[in-house]
């Protein structure tokens, strides 16, 4: 039996910024800076959702005159189900942090 496994921090902050308006498309770097994250920890997250059919992804249509089209994503209905059920769920416990104990010296 598989056990279902909470989705990192990361990838919780992905997914609450997506949800917030489901049927937007939205663009790697709009995202980025509204959960904190850099391209290096994001882009893997938005591939893994894509793979699993949790986001679409598109190119964006008509780009501004002088820029590159940007690559746009929102959550499938399927995304928007699990987003909603990793919502749902408790945050593990976090383990008691124990006082630092000086050595003397």
């Amino acid at each position: 039996m598989v056990r279902p496994r909470r989705p990192s921090a990361q990838t919780v902050l992905v997914l609450d910024a997506l949800a917030g308006d489901p049927a937007e498309w939205r663009y790697g770097y709009e995202l980025g800076r509204q959960v904190g994250l850099k391209a290096g920890s994001l882009y893997p997250i938005l591939i893994r959702l894509c793979d699993r059919g949790l986001l679409d992804a598109t190119w964006e249509a008509d780009p501004a005159p002088g820029r590159p089209p940007r690559h746009l994503y929102r959550l499938t209905d399927e995304g928007v189900r699990w987003a909603a059920e990793v919502a749902a769920r408790p945050a593990p416990a976090r383990p008691a942090v124990r006082p630092h104990l000086r050595e003397a010296w």
